[in-house]
């Protein structure tokens, strides 16, 4: 029983989170009752396969946490996020959309499509993304006439773009993660002057597959408008221009509404695509910027900073403290011997590195509706992460596919986070069914896209390549 106790610890923690309890302490608190079990039995002679000497490594790894510059990306893309939530900034944004796309035939679904690729890019959240735009469009295509599935649907995958569109939140923390198990598969493989992979690696990785994703939504959206016209119908400019309340010509607003965050966006994009800035300098550009902006909206009152800077503290807080977990975690499941009996498992895996690839994203898809990605990144990837890698596997490639098949785990019911957000903020009037209708052809997308990164790795590798 006792050469099977990494299983058992990995399996205790999953049912823990289960009942609801914080991610963190309940990382941490399980780690320590295990821990705690193996130096008990090692005190009463027995041989608990338990290497203590790996729990001395826990005050470098705090301290490697506390000076990892990448890090510091994480506070300051939440902050700017958070301040072009609250500056209104998107729904102008979606309002400017809504009128050059809205008498389009499945325009407004278009419209909903690329404002969420904009926040996605800007927020980095899910569940701020799929809230916000939840809260803005979904009222506005119901009472256009939009099918209650599409329009739910598109809302939901639009949503999940966060996970894959940079500067990505989610990005930020696996690159980090990826490039300590990229150094570790090489050292491990005897190759002690290791290569690196940098967060704006992974950047640039996704910015292929994420522009592919966007496009497939659209294209999605207009043929459904032009099989079922009643599902996606058009909207008067002038009637929605008044609905909106907006008197000022479309241009006025497109210029207002548009440019600015677009204008955001390509500047921090473009600082890390260029190799002019790292990310994490590239962060504090994004959010000087979005206070500029939030100051030129004039919506940045005394109040509203000491909200925005309540909600940053708050998801910062919640990151480092299940990254404190996870390194206690890590350690104590290698003190047990875990990394060698997965390694065992793997190399001993019929189909070789494509049956561990397989096996490694069907468990990570299946976690995806317990845990959250900070989690999975910081609490599976470190496990599997180094030996996917010294099979040979490209690191960029792993984590643009880890990403999106996370993206589509959040999207499928019964589970899927990004449901239970718009559930949250959907009418009454709204069935679950309809969100869970709504949101499979996009899965199908979704899978779609993973297929095309499997046989074509170019999609993801191609970029970072040419600016290497």
């Amino acid at each position: 029983m006792l050469e099977f106790m990494p299983l058992v610890l990995f399996a205790v923690i999953c049912i823990v989170l289960m009942f609801g309890f914080p991610v963190a302490l309940s990382l941490s608190g399980t780690a320590l009752l295990f821990a705690g079990f193996g130096l008990g039995l090692e005190a009463l002679g027995v041989d608990a396969n338990f290497d203590s000497g790996y729990l001395a490594a826990l005050p470098n790894r705090l301290y490697g946490i506390m000076t990892n510059t990448t890090l510091l990306a994480v506070p300051l893309f939440v902050l700017m996020g958070v301040l072009l939530e609250k500056s209104k900034v998107a729904e102008s944004l979606l309002d400017a959309m809504a009128l050059l796309f809205g008498s389009l035939r499945g325009g407004l679904g278009l419209s909903v499509t690329l404002v969420g690729m904009l926040m996605a890019a800007s927020t980095g959240i899910v569940g701020a993304t799929v809230v916000t735009m939840g809260l803005m469009s979904l009222p506005t295509m119901l009472k256009r006439g939009y099918s209650t599935s599409l329009a739910t649907g598109t809302i939901c995958a639009t949503g999940t773009l966060g996970q894959i569109i940079p500067p990505s939140i989610a990005l930020v923390l696996l690159g980090d993660v990826l490039s300590s198990a990229y150094q570790q598969a090489q050292l491990d493989m005897g190759i002690f002057s290791p290569k690196t992979v940098s967060v704006g690696d992974l950047f640039m990785g996704a910015l292929v597959p994420g522009l592919l994703l966007v496009a497939m939504y659209m294209v999605y959206v207009v043929v459904i408008a032009w099989l079922r016209p009643k599902a996606a119908p058009a909207a008067d400019r002038q009637e929605l221009m008044e609905e909106l309340g907006h008197t000022s010509g479309i241009g006025m607003l497109l210029l207002k509404g548009l440019v600015p965050p677009v204008v955001l966006i390509v500047a921090v994009l473009g600082s890390i695509l260029t190799g002019f800035a790292t990310p994490t300098e590239a962060s504090a550009v994004g959010a000087f910027g979005a206070l500029v902006l939030a100051l030129a909206y004039r919506q940045l009152s005394w109040s509203t900073l000491k909200e925005v800077l309540r909600s940053t503290t708050n998801v910062t807080t919640m990151v480092f403290l299940i990254l404190i977990g996870a390194a206690l975690f890590s350690l104590v499941f290698r003190a047990y011997g875990g990394e060698h009996m997965v390694t065992d498992l793997f190399e001993g895996m019929p189909g070789g590195v494509v049956g561990a690839t397989l096996i490694v994203m069907l468990v990570i898809f299946l976690l995806g509706f317990i845990l959250d990605f900070i989690e999975i990144t910081f609490v599976v990837v470190p496990i599997v992460g180094p030996i996917l890698l010294a099979m040979g596997l490209d690191p960029i490639w792993l984590g643009i596919m880890i990403a999106i098949n996370l993206q589509t785990s959040f999207l499928t019911p019964p589970f899927g986070f990004a449901l239970f957000y718009l559930r949250g903020v959907a009418p009454e009037s709204v069935p679950t069914s309809a969100i869970y209708r709504g949101v499979i052809p996009f899965i199908l997308i979704q899978l779609g896209m993973l297929l095309l990164l499997a046989f074509f790795p170019g999609l993801a590798t191609w970029l970072p390549a040419q600016f290497g």
